[in-house]
């Protein structure tokens, strides 16, 4: 949607235009909306004019493509009840797709983490994977970026010299930043997921 809306008025309506012509020249193909709701959301009295263009000017170009051409419009949203009903009408076929399995939190992470510096004694992934039941991908990366901060965070307490303004004690100072440790996610506070509960000390 960042390509579409336009600062300037009426560009956004050129650049709809622009996506179903090329759609028609490239065909077979798939114009693609991540977040539909953000864009094709219920239509009000209160929508901004240039809203209210936009959401005309792509029905009329989707009411336009040939039926028997080869141009699908595939959409993703968390939000179905928020989509317009006419809009949800032009689009007959909806699939729900569930939260990753363990066996996927395990892959995205090893993914995700997969050129991190990891404690090789104290990180455990299948921990995270068992602690983390209900997570998108978007929600492991989250969780992920803000436990490699934590040990970031950490060497700049310990190795900043207030005196010198900088970091180390010379320009030759190689003191490494820990690698990462179970306890960094544990420690975190997702966006939106609870924090990952903490290992149990024996």
């Amino acid at each position: 949607m960042s390509t579409i809306m336009d600062k300037w008025y009426g560009e956004s309506n050129k650049i709809t235009d622009a996506i179903f012509s090329l759609a028609n020249k490239l065909q077979p193909c798939i114009i693609f909306i991540d977040e539909i709701d953000s864009f094709l959301r219920d239509r009000s009295s209160s929508d901004h004019e240039v809203s209210a263009m936009l959401k005309a000017e792509f029905m009329t170009l989707w009411d336009g493509l040939k039926s028997n051409g080869q141009i699908m419009v595939l959409g993703a949203t968390n939000r179905k009840n928020d989509i317009d009903e006419a809009f949800l009408r032009r689009m007959p076929k909806t699939f729900a797709i569930g939260k990753p399995s363990a066996v996927q939190r395990k892959a995205i992470l090893s993914k995700i983490l997969k050129d991190a510096n990891l404690d090789e004694k104290d990180f455990d992934i299948d921990y995270l994977v068992s602690h983390t039941n209900g997570y998108s991908g978007s929600d492991l990366r989250e969780l992920c970026r803000e436990a490699a901060i934590l040990p970031v965070r950490e060497y700049i307490k310990e190795n900043y010299d207030f005196k010198k303004g900088k970091l180390g004690r010379d320009e030759n100072d190689t003191l490494p930043v820990r690698p990462l440790r179970t306890s960094d996610f544990t420690n975190v506070k997702n966006g939106s997921q609870s924090a990952i509960p903490s290992l149990a000390l024996d």
